[in-house]
């Protein structure tokens, strides 16, 4: 057998150019037959249509809240918006403007954990809360009421209000589910207050449980596109209706039941365009596949990709976490849709995807309780704070560096079976700054990370009519960075590994040329 320095000596280098990891990760095919455009790891960089960008940062918007941000609540009402964020002292405060909060515009509920819809009538624009504890919460632009059992002012008869555990708006009427039970109510039309009717679906959930969620459904069953309503149990059945009034057999009647995973979650469901997603131990799914699938195909699934990613944490993180912390948000401003996956207080992930490729990645350092999209622009709840993230005018994570971890697919370069000597790669990178990166080569499917942590330090820019100008250091506009590096590694197959650290610098990754040697078939 020749030795690799013998066969190092007898050979020329080649070079390959391997694209930048435009399919995202994937969590779930073997390592040794992996599609060269996916990744073993993403972490913080945004798989693109042509490139994969590093993700923006996030700044603290809103400071001084008492306890963790448990739920965020925009109201929407004609052309005024605001932002609200309940904490787990029971405490709801107005976030709307960015800096220190005022005092607590409700105080004394027994947490932060609540669902909310907006609503108009021809008396005006509503916020209407429900949490499962507490009596429910009303809104009206200016002042809020706490619901109450009987008139006079806002209430809800019939049903005691601590117990409506979510709520929705469907054809002009408020539905809300009870917790620990199988009972749905419904309002009036277009009342926003008055007594609520029972509609017990125990003669329908088959499997038992209780109602976790419920949303409505944009569907086309042959006949025109209509609203349905899809309620959730936590054994994972799904039971929709259609119609209009539920008071009549003949203007409201069940559609269909299926079966599901469990959900994850109470705020398991989010309308997405014409579709809706539900996120259960079966992953991340569009309703319309999944129940024409009825569990039988995975392959519906949006989170099919990674989904040995989403079966660990669901496994580790699903029980007592599940009560607060997972949340489906969606982002059209990002092309993005992700699930927040409450790892530990004040270490939560996403699992983010882009909404055009339906490429993944993951997001760590944004340790959000809660998410709400206010303005466009996606917020976060954390430990008395509320931020702004996906911030690319600072590409910081509150002033302190954004680091990433890329691991390609194993990538046999055009020759199983030959062992391959890696000595340089060269990454092909559009910034406009100078971040620090460091590329190496994981062989024959070692997922160890070989690079150490990186150091970097920001450049003070000069600023326009302050700063001299022979002085100082000017910033970039966006050029290419594609310096050769030096890598080690022998093998059969190699993955490439990067990792950048920066703050306040852009970061656009296209390609990465391998220089390697080979040898014979076995050597």
């Amino acid at each position: 057998m020749r030795s690799p320095s013998a066969m190092i000596q007898r050979n020329v280098a080649k070079v390959q150019s391997l694209p930048a990891p435009v399919g995202g990760w994937n969590a779930r095919d073997s390592f040794a037959n992996m599609d060269p455009l996916d990744a073993i790891q993403l972490t913080n960089m945004f798989p693109n249509v042509s490139n994969v960008t590093l993700r923006g940062g996030y700044s603290e918007h809103a400071t001084g809240l008492s306890g963790q941000v448990q739920t965020l609540m925009t109201y929407s009402g004609g052309a005024t918006s605001k932002l609200f964020g309940f904490t787990s002292s029971g405490n709801l405060y107005d976030c709307t403007s960015a800096g220190a909060v005022g005092a607590a515009v409700v105080t004394g509920k027994t947490n932060g954990i609540w669902e909310y819809i907006n609503v108009s009538n021809s008396g005006g624009n509503y916020l209407w809360a429900v949490n499962g504890e507490d009596s429910g919460l009303i809104y009206d632009g200016s002042t809020w009421t706490v619901v109450a059992t009987s008139p006079p002012g806002l209430y809800v008869g019939n049903v005691n209000s601590n117990n409506l555990y979510n709520i929705t708006l469907f054809k002009n009427r408020i539905w809300f589910t009870e917790k620990d039970t199988l009972n749905a109510w419904y309002m009036g039309t277009n009342d926003i207050s008055g007594n609520a009717t029972k509609f017990p679906l125990y003669g329908v959930a088959k499997y038992g449980g209780h109602l976790v969620s419920l949303c409505t459904w944009t569907l086309d069953a042959g006949y025109g596109v209509d609203d349905y309503l899809a309620f959730i149990t936590s054994e994972g059945e799904v039971i929709v209706y259609g119609g209009t009034d539920p008071s009549g057999a003949d203007t409201f009647a069940l559609v269909g039941v299926w079966k599901l995973g469990s959900p994850i979650g109470k705020r398991c469901m989010l309308k997405w365009g014409g579709d809706l997603l539900v996120l259960t131990y079966d992953g991340l799914l569009p309703m319309a596949g999944a129940l024409q699938s009825s569990r039988l195909d995975p392959r519906v699934a949006l989170s099919n990709k990674i989904q040995g990613a989403i079966a660990e944490a669901t496994t580790l993180y699903g029980g007592d976490h599940a009560a607060v912390g997972w949340q489906i948000v969606y982002s059209a401003k990002n092309n993005a849709v992700w699930i927040n996956v409450p790892v530990a207080t004040g270490s939560q992930e996403q699992f983010v995807m882009n909404t055009i490729t339906k490429s993944w990645c993951n997001f760590t350092g944004w340790a959000a309780n809660c998410w709400e999209i206010f303005d466009d622009d996606p917020y976060f709840g954390a430990d008395g704070v509320v931020c702004k993230a996906w911030d690319t005018d600072t590409y910081s994570d509150n002033g302190n560096n954004i680091t990433t971890v890329s691991k390609q697919a194993f990538n046999y370069f055009g020759s199983r079976g030959v062992k391959k000597y890696f000595t340089r790669a060269r990454p092909s990178v559009f910034t406009d700054g100078a971040p620090a990166i460091a590329v190496n080569t994981n062989v024959d499917f070692n997922t160890t990370n070989f690079i150490a942590p990186l150091l970097f330090t920001e450049l003070e820019y000069g600023q326009w009519d302050v700063s001299s100008w022979d002085d100082d250091i000017w910033g970039n506009s966006v050029s290419i960075l594609n310096n050769w590096l030096g890598i080690t590694g022998i093998g059969y197959c190699a993955s490439v590994q990067m990792q950048t650290a920066s703050k306040r610098v852009q970061i656009e990754w296209a390609s990465t040329d391998v220089v390697y040697q080979t040898g014979w078939a076995g050597v």
